[in-house]
């Protein structure tokens, strides 16, 4: 029997890097928190080209350049904006509830 999805907590929003991206361990997933201008997404947090720590690239509010060869993704959608970039990020479904950043799994 599947496990039903529920909305669980990965971090206080009070523990995010303002207008940054934030890097959260869940689990076994690496999860990268972003505070954009128009509010929170989460992505996983490794780039789909080379798989290095997005967390550790440029945000400028909107967009995340993989610190290793510079792809280009959008942090509100997960869109490869720049290559070599070519496959979208994986974006999880999220909220802030109660001063926490939640996905649902």
């Amino acid at each position: 029997m599947a496990r039903e999805k529920s909305w669980q907590d990965i971090i206080p929003v009070a523990d995010l890097m303002k207008g940054d991206a934030t890097p959260v361990q869940f689990g076994a997933r690496e999860l990268a928190v972003f505070d954009t201008v128009e509010g929170v997404t989460v992505s996983m947090a490794r780039c789909t080209h080379g798989a290095a720590n997005l967390c550790d690239g440029y945000f400028d509010g909107k967009t995340i350049e993989c610190p290793l060869h510079q792809g280009l993704f959008d942090a509100r959608s997960g869109e490869a904006l720049a290559a070599p970039a070519r496959v979208k990020l994986r974006m999880l479904e999220s909220r802030v509830q109660d001063g926490n950043v939640q996905i649902y799994i």
